[in-house]
């Protein structure tokens, strides 16, 4: 179950929102298993199917992932250096965000660390 930050408007109306993005979100499944289905992934994240693949081809034209063919299946491997695309975040590597949201227990520096590009 996804739990959202709610936020009531003086309208009374509320508004739904998170402080990670759907690619971040889709990044951080996939590194938490790269073989993963992107069905599976986008019922993770909470978007479609479409949206899923739609995220993924922006990680990977944007370097943060490469999609490998393994049979009948995709197997990705997560940049941990590629860098954050907002300048106020650009300096730093989204292994960063990786390694904050690795499992307990994982020793690994990044989950799906893979060469760098």
């Amino acid at each position: 179950m996804t739990v959202m930050a709610t936020t009531q408007r003086e309208n009374g109306s509320q508004r739904n929102w998170t402080f990670l993005t759907n690619h971040a979100h889709v990044l951080l499944a996939i590194a938490r298993n790269p073989t993963a289905r992107l069905r599976d992934v986008a019922d993770e994240v909470g978007v479609t199917e479409r949206a899923a693949q739609a995220i993924v081809a922006d990680l990977e034209a944007g370097g943060y992932l490469q999609r490998t063919r393994v049979g009948r299946r995709n197997e990705y491997t997560v940049n941990p250096a590629g860098r954050f695309r907002h300048p106020a975040e650009a300096y730093q590597h989204v292994g960063a965000l990786l390694a904050l949201f690795a499992e307990p227990g994982d020793d690994s520096p990044a989950p799906a660390s893979s060469s760098a590009s």
